[in-house]
């Protein structure tokens, strides 16, 4: 992408599964910089010498900041000279922000205003930040967390478009395949050690997407962004229980157990709501949200103002394409991790 050619990119949360993604997106490229910031001293520094051995020519591109989102000084000192930013830093386990719902706070909400601010008074050109289907008619401390994100957010892109320096847009996704956390590599290594799979509910449906979909959607909003805006890109999805046994077709069938729905699950996700649906855009194979560009005087919107507040469906992990099992074998084989888990397995 040519609006990269000698800019500096930060990514917020770097050190995760989506950053990883992006460094090998953009490291052969012409990008002069990638800022890695994050919190995790031992992940950086694992993440440096892999990138020594493995790209020696272009390792130096990469420089590493230590800090948290939470301390806005940190994400200041660290913005300065920046042109680009993907915001990925995050708590994105759904059980353990139920319980330290005020630590998903703190690092979801606060943490992204901190970036936002800094990223405004630092002149920044763009800010991609990432959310979760999860923030859609939320039920959860996670995704209550992160709905309130994407109000920063959006909150943020009013003040910067007038200011005219900064462009601030929202992607939305569904799960990532085997992202840090997630239950494919869970299902993996309970089979590679003899032990029955544990499901929560067979009929629990999800969407379905790999890394390099995640950073495609985030490189599309970069692109095609206005301010406020916020993208999501149509996804498959299966059921929980058609996933199980995909994994099971791959690296063998040890059985399963039936374990019960977590703290704060949902039977079905959302990526957008019926109310978003009506402000949406079909652009291919994305949807484009636009933001509520008015403004607490209603009296003006009398005459044009829109009755209708919501499309007849959502658009849900329910009614999006649903995928059997030989489909979802097909799915979970674009992801680096299964291929070299086979691997490993002489597969």
């Amino acid at each position: 992408m040519s609006a990269f050619t000698n800019a500096t990119l930060m990514i917020t949360g770097g050190t995760g599964s989506f950053g990883n993604t992006v460094l090998k997106h953009f490291l052969k490229s012409d990008i002069g910089q990638i800022r890695i910031f994050s919190r995790d001293e031992k992940k950086q520094d694992d993440m440096r010498h892999d990138l020594q051995v493995r790209y020696p020519e272009h390792a130096k591109k990469v420089k590493f900041y230590i800090g948290d989102v939470r301390n806005a000084q940190a994400i200041k000192d660290a913005m300065q000279g920046v042109d680009y930013v993907f915001h990925a830093a995050a708590l994105k386990q759904v059980p353990s922000c139920e319980f330290f719902p005020m630590e998903a706070v703190r690092t979801n909400v606060q943490g992204t205003d901190n970036m936002l601010h800094a990223a405004i008074e630092a002149k920044v050109k763009r800010v991609v930040c990432l959310s979760t289907d999860k923030a859609a008619y939320p039920i959860n401390a996670m995704g209550i967390s992160k709905a309130m994100m994407e109000r920063v957010v959006y909150a943020n892109a009013r003040v910067a478009a007038d200011r005219g320096n900064t462009t601030i847009c929202c992607t939305r996704y569904g799960n990532v395949m085997c992202s840090r956390g997630s239950v494919i590599p869970l299902f993996i290594d309970q089979i590679k050690a003899g032990l029955p799979i544990t499901i929560t509910d067979p009929n629990m449906t999800r969407f379905l997407m790999n890394l390099d979909e995640a950073v495609k959607l985030v490189e599309f909003a970069f692109e095609h962004a206005n301010p406020g805006d916020l993208f999501i890109q149509k996804a498959d999805a299966s059921t929980i229980a058609d996933l199980a046994k995909a994994v099971q077709q791959l690296f063998g069938d040890t059985g399963t157990n039936i374990i019960g729905t977590r703290h704060g699950e949902k039977l079905f996700e959302t990526l957008m709501t019926r109310e978003e649906r009506l402000r949406s855009e079909d652009m291919g194979n994305y949807f484009r949200v636009a933001t509520d560009s008015r403004d607490l005087n209603y009296d003006k919107f009398v005459v044009k103002g829109q009755v209708k507040t919501m499309a007849d469906e959502a658009y849900t992990s329910h009614n999006t394409t649903r995928l059997d099992v030989p489909g979802t074998v097909k799915k979970i084989l674009t992801t680096d991790y299964v291929q070299e888990e086979l691997k490993k397995l002489g597969k």
